[in-house]
């Protein structure tokens, strides 16, 4: 009996266990499946991911020395000293105004003398040109075509001078400087024809007048084909305030270009009280040019290095050499990431003037995750609106240029042309704030940027734009290209003193630069700039060479031989 019921026994607990063990299976599985509910999709290789340092207070990697983390903080810090403007801008102004000695053109002008320049690359780069033609024709003592803008280069813009500049304003407003007319005199019937040759770059006043006079005295008309960057970088000083007086005043954008950019800056003044305009350089031939890496695997190698391929005259790239140098853009995260540590909170309304950005919107979400009041022409004006630009680059190029040239603050990722130009005219205008990234410091601080606090990335970034933020004299005269810096049209105002700015250190004159750019007082200034000191690379003048007596001047070859190699599309290309 006893060993049945043991039996028995044991044969019911199976029979009771098997409920239990049901229940916790059923519990289990529903646990499974409500956390698979609850759970996100899994994340395709291919979507954009959001960078873990746009989470405030998120990790991104931990120093295992110092065990401490980088953060991006969201809102902007105090700096003190002011983000917005130089305190110190109200010492200087502009000023351009022709000496006593500076004849005028209605007594120095010569008959016979036609000089006529044609323009090479994109709006800035013809600016520079048209600039610098006023003055070649000053020194020849010739009368000025208006300069023929370039309809054949990269750009591909089709628009003549009248169309992007008002020209009655210009010959007008030059009129005691040089004359200018529209087109060649008709004699005899017939336009007179000019002679084409081409002078070396940085053609110093000499230059001009040992080359080109000879041919103008003989052939009456001269026309200077690729006329970019062909006139030395230092002259005498009423020759570098001409070039101000033309590139600041005489060359004034067409009223319907105007009219439209005015609207741009008002609705960015709608939308805050202060803006920053960034010109963004990151398309793929720039990028493929410049020889940099930015860590796109090989898609990016293979991608940029097929289009590298099509200048046969480039050497092979270094790509770490290149960053080391500072002679890489910075990528639209770097320069958001510089910006913040700057002090620029997210709330900062973003202006951004670009072409075709190198991977499109993956680049540019962490500039957008950082700003996300970002904006350009095309999101605050209308297809319609902007219709009678949008098929020319060039006056397109000119609202962005009007925009940045209004903005509050103006930021550059590289130092093209429209950079440089815009650079040197808001110091003419007031110094209102310019920031040019130190490239060649921030390069390695980006690259360890993770193994540092947020706090100590940003110490580094104020440290190594000192001298980069547009402050007055935080760059030696002389020092550049005159269009970035034109120091012999920067005059201080008497009350000037020997200040301290405070934020960049830069000590200033007891006196002042009077109008005809003479310093009065003694300078006691400390130039923070770290720019290398370049060695001028003007044109030397060969006294057994080009324009000596009695040396014809046959075809466009007697000067081209002269000439190092040039890849018109190259420069083109980059030159805005």
């Amino acid at each position: 009996m006893a060993s049945q019921r043991r039996r028995q026994t044991q044969h019911q607990q199976p029979r009771f266990l098997i409920p239990v063990v049901s229940v916790i299976f059923a519990a289990l599985l529903f646990l499974l499946a409500l956390l698979s509910f609850l759970a996100p999709p899994p994340m395709s290789d291919n979507r954009l991911r959001r960078p873990a340092w746009l989470n405030d207070d998120i990790e991104v990697k931990r120093n295992v020395i110092t065990d401490e983390v980088f953060r991006v903080p969201i809102v902007g810090r105090s700096t003190g000293h002011d983000l917005w403007g130089s305190k110190l801008s109200k010492f200087f102004y502009g000023c351009s105004n022709a000496s006593n000695k500076f004849a005028q053109a209605e007594v120095i002008t010569q008959p016979n003398r036609y000089l006529m320049i044609a323009t090479s690359g994109g709006l800035n780069q013809q600016r520079t040109g048209i600039t610098d033609a006023v003055v070649a024709a000053r020194i020849l003592n010739a009368t000025l075509i208006v300069p023929k803008l370039d309809s054949n280069s990269f750009w591909k813009d089709a628009s003549n001078f009248t169309e992007i500049f008002d020209v009655d304003w210009f010959i007008s407003f030059l009129s005691k400087d040089i004359k200018i007319i529209k087109q060649l005199p008709i004699k005899g019937g017939k336009i007179v024809a000019p002679y084409t040759m081409r002078v070396p770059r940085k053609c110093t006043e000499r230059c001009y007048q040992t080359r080109v006079l000879p041919v103008l005295l003989k052939k009456h008309a001269v026309q200077l084909t690729k006329f970019d960057y062909r006139l030395a970088n230092k002259l005498r000083t009423d020759l570098q305030k001409l070039r101000c007086r033309v590139n600041y005043h005489a060359l004034k954008f067409t009223d319907p270009i105007l009219e439209m950019g005015k609207k741009l800056v008002q609705r960015m003044r709608m939308k805050n009280r202060h803006f920053i305009a960034l010109h963004l350089r990151f398309e793929p031939d720039m990028l493929a040019f410049s020889g940099c890496y930015y860590g796109g695997g090989e898609k990016e190698k293979k991608e940029l290095g097929a289009i590298r391929k099509r200048w046969k005259t480039l050497h092979t790239s270094n790509p770490d050499k290149e960053r080391r140098h500072g002679k890489c853009p910075l990528t639209p995260e770097e320069v958001g990431l510089m910006l913040r540590a700057l002090g620029f909170g997210s709330d900062v309304h973003l202006y951004v003037a670009s072409g075709e950005v190198y991977g499109g919107e993956e680049t540019l979400a962490p500039l957008k995750a950082l700003f996300p009041n970002f904006h350009s022409k095309e999101t605050i004006a209308s297809k319609e609106e902007l219709a009678p630009f949008s098929a020319f680059s060039s006056r397109m190029a000119a609202l962005d240029f009007i925009v940045c040239d209004e903005s509050d603050v103006f930021v550059t990722n590289n130092n093209g042309n429209m950079a440089r130009m815009l650079a040197g005219r808001r110091r003419y205008f007031g110094h209102k704030r310019t920031i040019r990234p130190n490239a060649k410091k921030l390069y390695s601080l980006f690259m360890n940027r993770t193994d540092m606090t947020w706090e100590a990335f940003a110490s580094k970034v104020h440290t190594f734009q000192r001298g980069f933020m547009g402050e007055p004299k935080e760059i030696r005269p002389g020092r550049g290209e005159f269009h970035e810096n034109p120091s012999t049209c920067i005059c201080e105002y008497p009350e000037a003193k020997v200040l301290d700015s405070g934020s960049q250190g830069v000590v200033f004159l007891k006196g002042k630069r009077n109008d005809t750019g003479e310093e009065i007082g003694e300078s006691t200034d400390h130039f923070l700039d770290e720019e290398p000191d370049w060695p001028d690379l003007d044109y030397v003048e060969n006294h057994n060479g080009l324009g000596e007596k009695g040396m014809t001047y046959k075809n466009d070859t007697d000067y081209d031989m002269f000439l190092k190699f040039e890849e018109p599309e190259l420069e083109e290309m980059l030159s805005d």
